[in-house]
């Protein structure tokens, strides 16, 4: 069974940084490319970064709207994925989850909450 547990979220004043963490269990975590999602209250999911798998050697992929501030990266042995997320803006403020990317597994972990404050 999939398992995905979100943490790191918090408060954090604009132009600071956080760093989100996940970790997984129940798949081959390092044969899958992996990403983060955002969703904010009546808008659908965004992925907004993601990177590939140990074979593929950890490309990573971030939409405009984070390139340049975020940072993907992953630590296969312990099946976790990290978000650093540096410079960050009032438009950064969601629910952010990781997941399979780009295609992502039926199920969700809870996703952690990110507040950015002006």
């Amino acid at each position: 069974q999939v398992q995905l547990v979100e943490s790191g979220g918090g408060i954090v004043q604009a132009g600071g940084s956080l760093r989100l963490s996940c970790t997984t269990s129940g798949f081959v975590f390092a044969i899958t490319a992996m990403g983060w999602y955002r969703q904010t209250p009546g808008k659908q999911r965004e992925l907004v970064a993601s990177i590939s798998d140990a074979i593929s050697g950890g490309r990573t992929n971030y939409a405009d709207s984070v390139k340049g501030r975020f940072t993907i990266s992953r630590d296969n042995d312990q099946g976790t994925v990290y978000l650093q997320m540096n410079g960050v803006k009032a438009e950064d403020t969601a629910v952010y989850y990781c997941n399979m990317a780009p295609t992502s597994f039926e199920s969700w972990g809870q996703g952690t909450q990110v507040s950015v404050s002006s």
